[in-house]
C-alpha cells in the first residue's frame, strides 16, 4: 500500500457525528457520519455488482458507536443502527475524503431519484458551518 494512504491519526467525534483520519502525505477528512454510512464498503449495502447496491435512506442521526482496527490496512466501524459489516480500508478512505463532494451529491440525487429526501441539516454543511474544513489537502 502506498504510503501516503496510511492513516496518522484517526479521532471519533461522537458529539458532532464525525471521523477526523490524517494521512501520511498531509490531507486530512472529517467525514459525517451519515456519510461513511451510507457509502459502507459491505456487500450488505455495495451488493455484490454496481447493480445491486441499495440505496441507504434515513441515516441521518447515526452515529458510530465504536472503531477497531483490522490489522495495518482497515478499520471497523460499528454504527448505532446495528450494522458493522464491511471493512474500510485505508485507501477507500483516503477516497471518500478526496470525492466527499461528488460522492455526496450522487447520493443525494440518487435519494432524489428514488421519491425519498434527507431530513434534517446537511452534515458536510453543518461541519463548514462550525469552521472545520471538510477535506484538507497536501500541498503539491
Amino acid at each position: 500500500m502506498e504510503t501516503r494512504h496510511l492513516p496518522t491519526e484517526i479521532r471519533l467525534h461522537k458529539r458532532s457525528r464525525y471521523l477526523e483520519i490524517a494521512f501520511a502525505d498531509g490531507a486530512c477528512f472529517r467525514l459525517p457520519c451519515e456519510y461513511l454510512r451510507v457509502y459502507s464498503p459491505s456487500a450488505e449495502v455495495r451488493g455484490h455488482a454496481p447493480d445491486e447496491s441499495k440505496l441507504q435512506v434515513g441515516k441521518e442521526g447515526v452515529n458510530i458507536e465504536d472503531l477497531k482496527q483490522v490489522g495495518s490496512y482497515a478499520v471497523k466501524i460499528f454504527f448505532d443502527d446495528g450494522h458493522s459489516s464491511g471493512l474500510y480500508d485505508w485507501r477507500y478512505l483516503y477516497r471518500l475524503g478526496r470525492a466527499w463532494q461528488p460522492l455526496w451529491l450522487d447520493y443525494l440525487d440518487r435519494l432524489k431519484s428514488a421519491g425519498r429526501e434527507r431530513r434534517g441539516p446537511d452534515p458536510f454543511e453543518a461541519l463548514v458551518a462550525n469552521g472545520q474544513d471538510v477535506a484538507e489537502l497536501p500541498n503539491g
